[in-house]
């Protein structure tokens, strides 16, 4: 879909910050919308559509079970 968007996943990325899910969030929006940046009366809804992705996509990295994966607790 988007070749710009990382796999943000550990062990793929060993280290995700809110920049990051925020980078993959907006280029998802952009692609989807067709929009690089959205004219003034679609800014709102833009915006509300990147916070909602980086949401979801902030629940899902941290919910995520990587089987091999070890704690360093």
């Amino acid at each position: 879909m988007c070749r710009s968007i990382k796999t943000l996943r550990p062990p793929m990325t060993p280290e995700v910050t809110p920049e990051d899910i925020h980078a993959a969030a907006l280029q998802y929006v952009r692609k989807i919308s067709g929009f690089r940046a959205p004219a003034a009366h679609n800014r709102e809804v833009f915006d509300r559509a990147v916070a909602a992705v980086a949401e979801a996509t902030a629940e899902l990295l941290a919910d995520l079970e990587i089987r091999g994966a070890h704690s360093a607790a």
